[in-house]
């Protein structure tokens, strides 16, 4: 394995691909609109330089997901993409022996990184979570680990499991998604390990994560699956260290994105992929709602979301309501 290079590889925009049903009974899943997918992406300013796709992570729908539709899920999403871009395989799961079994399929199927957050429901503790994560590293030597710090777990990460796990040869990727803090952790994991690992923010603290000291370099970013050209653009500015352009492409074309996401959790499942896949359908892709418990949101929110992309100018939009 070639650490620094599958560390290079990880920069840029770090894109949770939405899983797309048929909207049809039981909601099974739809490998043709998953190609459909793709190819936007990969036609519209998305390349090996400049993003990572990640299939079967949470907005990806892997919680709805029986454990082939997500063996099945990680085979397809290799075939289609077929080594044109990086691709991470999602290992979020409750049990050890899922994690390995999904680590030997992102080996087999050529993923470069395999995404591992800490098992939810029990309170597990940090000595539980070396060891889940270390059979995962053990299980898929030659794959990259990202180590997701997010809130929908039973441990976070500290620095004092960073310290610990810092020296398995494949862990290369951290990916932040918890709640700042009066004690800065994020500040503080960023500016200490990025010279260790590729830090992917996923709290939207760009510009600002990816100046020094903090030099954060993958980007989580939900806007590219409607609007992918936007990525490009973001990870360009990074690169010429434009940060006020960086700053007014948040504040006006993605907080408002992110505000109505806001709005519709408090009605709906948190952290769901449904505005994800509104967003796509509006461009004409071929989407679904998510599977349930998660309700469908379309049709309560189709015309705000309409309204939103106009007024960004998103350039795929189809409908003209």
């Amino acid at each position: 394995m070639n650490y620094e290079n599958l560390k290079k590889k990880l920069e840029g925009c770090y894109v949770t691909v939405p899983t797309p049903f048929k909207d049809i009974n039981n909601l099974p899943l739809n490998f043709d609109a998953l190609k459909d997918y793709v190819e936007f992406l990969l036609g519209n300013g998305l390349d090996r330089e400049n993003c990572t796709l990640l299939f079967g992570g949470a907005a990806g729908d892997f919680s709805a997901m029986s454990f082939e539709e997500r063996s099945s899920l990680a085979i397809e999403g290799s075939k289609i993409v077929n080594g044109r871009v990086p691709i991470a395989l999602g290992g979020q799961t409750t049990n050890t022996q899922e994690l390995e079994k999904l680590a030997i399929i992102a080996k087999d199927y050529g993923y470069d990184f395999l995404q591992v957050s800490c098992p939810f429901y029990f309170q597990h503790t940090e000595d539980d979570f070396l060891e889940y994560i270390r059979a995962a590293s053990e299980a898929a030597s030659e794959v990259g680990i990202i180590l997701y710090n997010t809130f929908w777990t039973s441990t976070s990460v500290s620095n004092q499991l960073i310290e610990r796990i810092k020296d398995l040869q494949n862990i290369v990727g951290l990916k932040w998604a918890t709640p700042r803090t009066d004690s800065m952790e994020f500040e503080d994991v960023t500016s200490t390990y990025s010279g260790r690992f590729t830090i992917i923010d996923n709290n939207l603290f760009f510009p600002y994560s990816a100046m020094k000291p903090l030099n954060a370099t993958a980007f989580e970013v939900h806007m590219c699956n409607f609007w992918p050209e936007w990525g490009a653009k973001l990870i360009n500015e990074v690169k010429n260290k434009n940060f006020e352009e960086i700053a007014r492409m948040m504040i006006e074309e993605a907080m408002p994105f992110y505000k109505l996401w806001v709005e519709i959790e408090t009605d709906y499942t948190s952290g769901d992929g449904y505005l994800d896949k509104l967003c796509m359908e509006l461009t004409g892709l071929p989407s679904s709602r998510c599977r349930p418990p998660t309700r469908d949101i379309r049709e309560k929110y189709r015309q705000r979301t309409l309204d939103y992309m106009k007024k960004i100018k998103v350039p795929h939009l189809k409908l003209n309501e």
